[in-house]
């Protein structure tokens, strides 16, 4: 019988509010929600609050208390020119790192084979002791300590397809050999890294891609080069940072993908997870800034997922 994929949300994702003006807005949310809505077979489940333990796993504790202190009552505080604070940040931050923990548990207690966590803000720019690029926890590296815990899973690959490069999931893991990093991302474009000689210990492979590419190149360099990495890696599960903001429509970047090219590395991720981790697969929400897109394209995601 054909496990559904699930689907983990909350509504305090809605609750972080960087201002009117943000694209990182909580219609992003909304968004992903309706272009999922018609999608059959979908199971939705309640995102829980990350705990401690699993947060500090990557990000210090005082970094952590530190963050909290400063969430505002009422109005909006800023962390760095794009970050911001505002009554319920800290809450939606901790149900987007649960979510991925939870997801995690539940793939690898056999209750589904793949989940995607519809949450924000997101995390693939946070830095153990930093917040940036809209980022207040790295939800992925969280979610692959958390993975590493369990004694089923040795080794886990992380694959970012972000328009901008994932710094901080790299500067997590670039002397963890247990986790490989793959990401395809503009460059150049903020926050500046992701060159191919940044490498790890050997664990990170960064597939810069120019302004202007699209399908050609982008399918290009993860069949040739990311894809392969992974399959000989041999996680034993696969977790994915999908930002959607390399779409053709997205505002901040210019990397021409369509809905189909998500379509397309989503099925190439299931099926090299069928070959090396029994098809595990758990993915999270990063960018994506047009809304048009947002919807079509997460929804072009989890079918491939589903299917």
């Amino acid at each position: 019988m054909k496990m559904s994929t699930i689907i983990i949300q909350h509504d305090d994702c809605l609750r972080h509010d960087p201002g009117p003006k943000h694209v990182e807005s909580t219609k992003r949310i909304k968004a992903v929600l309706s272009g999922l809505d018609d999608i059959k077979g979908l199971q939705m489940l309640p995102a829980p609050l990350a705990t401690l333990e699993q947060i500090t796993r990557v990000h210090p504790a005082d970094y952590w208390t530190d963050i909290t202190g400063k969430e505002p009552s009422e109005g909006i505080v800023a962390i760095e020119a794009d970050t911001f604070l505002s009554n319920g940040s800290v809450d939606a931050a901790l149900r987007a790192s649960g979510a991925m923990c939870f997801a995690i548990d539940q793939i690898i207690d056999n209750k589904t084979l793949r989940a995607f966590c519809a949450v924000r803000p997101p995390g693939h720019h946070s830095e153990p002791a930093t917040a940036m690029g809209f980022c207040l926890l790295n939800h992925v590296a969280i979610g692959a300590r958390h993975a590493l815990e369990h004694p089923a899973i040795r080794k886990v690959a992380i694959i970012d397809f972000d328009v901008h490069h994932g710094n901080g999931t790299q500067a997590v893991f670039e002397d963890s050999p247990e986790v490989l990093f793959v990401s395809s991302h503009q460059m150049p474009l903020y926050p500046g890294t992701g060159n191919t000689d940044e490498t790890g210990c050997g664990n990170v492979l960064n597939l810069p891609l120019a302004p202007g590419d699209g399908s050609k190149q982008f399918r290009k360099a993860w069949s040739s080069l990311g894809l392969p990495a992974v399959h000989s890696f041999a996680p034993d599960l696969i977790l994915v940072s999908a930002g959607f903001d390399a779409h053709q429509r997205d505002p901040l970047g210019q990397i021409e993908l369509q809905d189909a090219d998500y379509h397309w590395i989503t099925r190439q991720i299931c099926e090299l997870a069928t070959d090396s981790c029994n098809g595990r697969v758990a993915s999270i929400l990063e960018g994506g800034y047009d809304l048009q897109a947002l919807a079509t394209a997460s929804r072009a995601h989890v079918q491939a997922l589903d299917s």
